[in-house]
C-alpha cells in the first residue's frame, strides 16, 4: 500500500514502491509518463532538498501556491514565489527549499517515461500561473487531490493507469496554459462583478484573504464593495469566503480520507480547533459528525 511519510503538520505523500515502478516502465501506456512521488507539504518551514546528478533520476515539478522558496540549476538561483511552478530536469543536480520567513506551501510530484521530456521542456525557470476569470487553479488542484486519491487507495492495475492518463491532463494544464484557460465554462465578457469574486475565491480557498485582497482584485474601495457585496448576496465578504471554505471542506470530508488536521491547512486555517469551531458554527454539526452522516 501507499507509503505515509510524517513531517510538515498537514503533509501527504506517497512513494511508490519501486516494484510498481518498474511495471509502469513496462507498461504500454504508463512508460510514456507516470509518477514515482507525489505529496503536498502545507507551509513547510525548513524544506530543503540537495540531489547529485546520480540521485536526480526522475523529473521534479513543484507548484508553490502560497509563501515563498527557491531553487538552484546549473549553478543559478531562482526565487520562487506564490503561483508560480518549475519542473527540475532528470540528471542534474539541484537543491531547493522553502523561504524561513515566509514558508511556502507546495504541490509536488516527480515524474518520468518517454514522454516527461516534452512536459518538463522550458519550466526550469519560474512559470507564473496567476489567478485570472479563467485560471481554473481550483480545477487543477481537485485533479492533483484526485491522482493522489486513486494512487492512495493501492496499486491496482486500473489505479495507476488512471493515474497516469489524469498525470497527462495535470501536466498538460501546464504545458498548454492559454488552451487551458481558453476552454473555461465562463467567459470574462458575461460575469458581473460578483461572479468575478466569487471565482476569486475559489481561486484562493487554500489562502487568508483580507477584505482589501478581496476588493483590491475587482479595483474597489474596501467599503464601497463590503456595500454591494451584502446587497448582492446578503453576506460580508469574508463571511462568504469562510461559507465556500466549508463548503469545500464538506468535499473532504465526504470524498477523501483526509484526516481533520490535513483538511484545516488546505483551508487557510492555521489551527484545527479553530477550523472545527467554523465548520461545526456554519453547519450545525461537528466536522467528524458530518463525515459520519448518512447523505443521498
Amino acid at each position: 500500500m501507499a507509503k505515509l511519510k510524517d513531517g510538515f503538520k498537514g503533509e501527504r505523500s506517497i512513494v511508490l514502491p519501486p516494484f510498481v515502478v518498474e511495471e509502469l516502465r513496462k507498461e504500454t501506456l504508463s512508460k510514456e509518463l507516470f509518477i514515482t512521488d507525489i505529496g503536498y507539504y502545507p507551509q513547510a518551514k525548513f524544506h530543503f532538498r540537495e540531489r547529485t546528478v546520480k540521485e536526480a533520476r526522475q523529473y521534479i515539478l513543484i507548484y508553490c501556491v502560497e509563501g515563498e522558496g527557491w531553487f538552484s540549476l546549473n549553478n543559478q538561483k531562482h526565487i520562487v514565489r506564490q503561483f508560480q511552478f518549475f519542473i527540475l530536469p532528470k540528471g542534474y543536480a539541484h537543491s531547493y527549499g522553502s523561504n524561513a520567513d515566509n514558508p511556502w506551501t507546495i504541490y509536488w510530484l516527480h515524474f518520468d517515461g518517454e514522454h516527461a521530456q516534452f512536459f518538463a521542456q522550458g519550466f526550469d525557470k519560474p512559470k507564473d500561473i496567476s489567478p485570472d476569470l479563467n485560471s481554473r487553479i481550483e480545477e487543477r488542484i481537485d485533479l492533483f487531490d484526485e491522482i493522489f486519491s486513486t494512487l492512495s487507495k493501492g496499486y491496482s492495475k486500473n489505479n495507476l493507469i488512471y493515474a497516469t492518463t489524469s498525470l497527462f491532463h495535470f501536466l498538460g494544464s501546464m504545458k498548454f496554459l492559454g488552451e487551458y484557460r481558453e476552454n473555461s465554462k465562463t467567459p470574462e465578457k458575461n460575469q458581473k462583478t460578483i461572479d468575478v469574486v466569487v471565482h476569486y475565491m475559489k481561486e484562493n480557498i487554500e489562502r487568508k484573504l483580507t477584505l482589501h485582497d478581496i476588493a483590491d482584485h475587482v479595483g474597489f474601495s474596501s467599503s464601497r464593495f463590503s456595500l454591494l457585496f451584502q446587497k448582492e448576496t446578503g453576506h460580508s465578504p469574508l463571511k462568504y469566503f469562510n461559507q465556500l471554505k466549508i463548503q469545500k471542506a464538506c468535499h473532504y470530508l465526504d470524498f477523501t480520507e483526509m484526516k481533520i488536521n490535513q483538511i484545516s491547512p488546505k483551508l487557510g486555517f492555521e489551527d484545527a480547533f479553530y477550523f472545527t469551531r467554523m465548520f461545526t458554527k456554519i453547519m450545525g454539526v461537528s466536522p467528524t459528525d458530518f463525515r459520519a452522516k448518512k447523505k443521498g
